[in-house]
């Protein structure tokens, strides 16, 4: 949840004291687009995602604050805030719908009949990877279940286990580069990283004898910090360089500048290569493995849904 806490305190519309809450059909459609707002970080953002005006979309926040009696927001100018009352609604909002997507999950595997929402999300910049079973495993699941509601998302690792810890991701295919004691993981294929550099570097025209292992030492690498991680080649000082990127396409910029080398998945890096954007250094002995897993959070039952899509990827662990 990207939203910050708004400092303009909780003034709108009033704080009804020890009032009764019921839920209807009406407060869980203006909690949806609450929740869809917060996700998206502001209104205009939420406004594409939902397909219907800002205009509407502000009525249906306000309409849901007197509903509740409470401000939930500020969203002028200065951007959107949620207020500490927001935060609130935004938590209950997320173990409401987790509830309620189990009793309707109960309801429909007794009659066998596959429904409900699996939001998915992936690392970004992994769809020319071959190895990757996403694109298939998708496919796969939707034939077998065309009724589920499936929304695909990518983003970066951070925001994939925030995701997941908050209830918006019922799983995740990312990289697994430390055990993180909050997730379950069950791996699913390597992702092989090279070593780089830019056509207007100094090495890209020297011949393959005269690259030693010395002399890439001698460069100045990024500290690319996912893929550098602490299984990554020790023959280089990662943490020691004050030149750093997260995204695999920011780390791709800076060594296109000609002023660094630097990792990046062989699959991403092809097509530079192809058009001689890029060359790739040293022997194989300086590739990184990374493993990509199915990731969920720990503990967390494995529905029909989840373990059709485990099926669908061909997961190991699929129980």
């Amino acid at each position: 949840m990207e939203s910050k806490v708004s400092n303009s305190g909780n003034n709108g519309s009033p704080r009804i004291e020890n009032a009764t809450v019921t839920i209807n059909n009406v407060d869980l459609k203006l909690l949806r687009v609450f929740k869809c707002v917060v996700e998206a970080g502001g209104l205009t953002s939420a406004s594409n995602e939902l397909n219907i005006g800002l205009a509407a979309i502000s009525k249906q926040l306000s309409d849901l604050e007197i509903r509740l009696g409470m401000t939930l927001c500020s969203r002028g100018r200065e951007g959107f805030e949620l207020t500490e009352y927001g935060i609130t609604v935004y938590q209950a909002t997320l173990e409401l719908f987790v509830s309620l997507n189990a009793f309707r999950d109960r309801l429909h595997n007794s009659r066998n009949d596959i429904l409900g929402d699996f939001s998915i999300s992936v690392v970004d910049n992994t769809l020319s990877d071959v190895n990757s079973p996403v694109t298939k495993a998708v496919q796969r699941f939707h034939l077998r279940a065309p009724k589920v509601n499936i929304r695909l998302q990518t983003a970066h690792l951070d925001e994939i286990e925030r995701g997941i810890n908050e209830g918006r991701f019922n799983c995740a295919i990312a990289p697994n580069y430390s055990q993180n004691d909050d997730f379950d993981y069950y791996p699913l294929y390597n992702e092989t990283s090279c070593l780089y550099c830019g056509s207007d570097h100094s090495l890209y025209l020297l011949n393959a004898n005269e690259i030693t292992i010395e002399k890439l030492k001698q460069e100045k690498i990024i500290n690319h910090t996912y893929v550098t991680h602490r299984k990554g080649n020790p023959l280089f000082a990662f943490k020691e360089s004050p030149i750093q990127a997260v995204q695999v396409e920011a780390v791709a910029m800076l060594i296109l500048t000609g002023q660094f080398i630097g990792y990046l998945p062989r699959h991403f890096a092809e097509q530079y290569v192809r058009s001689g954007a890029l060359r790739q250094l040293g022997p194989s002995e300086l590739q990184i493995e990374t493993p990509f897993c199915l990731i969920m959070k720990k503990g967390r039952k494995v529905n029909q849904i989840i373990k059709l899509f485990m099926e669908s990827l061909g997961c190991p662990g699929a129980p």
